[in-house]
């Protein structure tokens, strides 16, 4: 096989891997809509937390303006995933004010506003590092660690699942579209050979597939507990 065959068949490869990468994100990002539901329903964020949607809008605009082509050479499936998850986490933090009590929506609205004069700053300071291979350095580290500490958000859940021992607070599908979505971009990044995508969604990699595990493990647990449960015979 000629080198530029194997070059083509990589490329084929570490599209592909983008695509599904971009598809199983979108589980990751309608996930929010029962509660949303509810929130709507009710008029009220009762005990809900708006932080994590500031979280992933920080990542997703940060890993977004990695895969610009002014930062980062042929990683348009990066700013495609990262834009569509923009929307969707800006939708959401707004929704999230229109019901939240005047105390949480000014803190709801000052954290949006410093989220958005952070990306600025990076945005704006980035472009003045004329050395593009300084520049991809600088902000590829800054997005590794926003999603290093994005997936490592579910570590909090996997420790309440070990006390609990119940999977109740740990979705199904949103465990496994964390898993699918992170190994489709770290087989991504190993084929461009980039570092800031292969790192962190590797680490996403091996926490999706322990809550996984997890889930499997105390589900199956559950059912058999329920199947040993002596039946209530009643003499009446």
């Amino acid at each position: 096989m000629s080198v530029f065959a194997s070059l083509a068949i990589c490329k084929v490869a570490k599209d592909a891997a983008g695509v599904a990468g971009n598809i199983f994100a979108f589980g990751l990002f309608v996930s929010p809509i029962p509660t949303f539901r509810r929130i709507i329903r009710n008029g009220s964020t009762e005990m809900f937390l708006g932080l994590p949607y500031i979280y992933s809008l920080t990542n997703c605009l940060i890993c977004m303006w990695y895969g610009t082509p002014l930062i980062s050479h042929d990683n348009i499936l990066v700013t495609t995933v990262n834009s569509i998850g923009a929307v969707f986490q800006f939708v959401y933090i707004i929704l999230f004010m229109m019901s939240a009590e005047k105390e949480k929506k000014v803190k709801m609205l000052a954290w949006l506003m410093g989220v958005l004069g952070i990306f600025a700053i990076i945005l704006i300071g980035s472009l003045q590092i004329d050395d593009i291979v300084m520049r991809r350095l600088f902000v590829g580290i800054l997005s590794c660690a926003s999603l290093i500490s994005m997936f490592a958000s579910p570590l909090f859940i996997i420790k309440l699942v070990i006390q609990t021992k119940s999977v109740e607070f740990m979705p199904f599908y949103l465990s496994l579209s964390t898993f699918l979505m992170s190994t489709s971009f770290l087989v991504y990044g190993l084929l461009s050979d980039d570092i800031f995508i292969y790192v962190p969604n590797g680490i996403g990699t091996i926490l999706g597939m322990t809550q996984l595990i997890l889930y499997f493990y105390y589900e199956s647990k559950s059912r058999r507990m329920d199947a040993e449960e002596p039946l209530i015979v009643s003499y009446a």
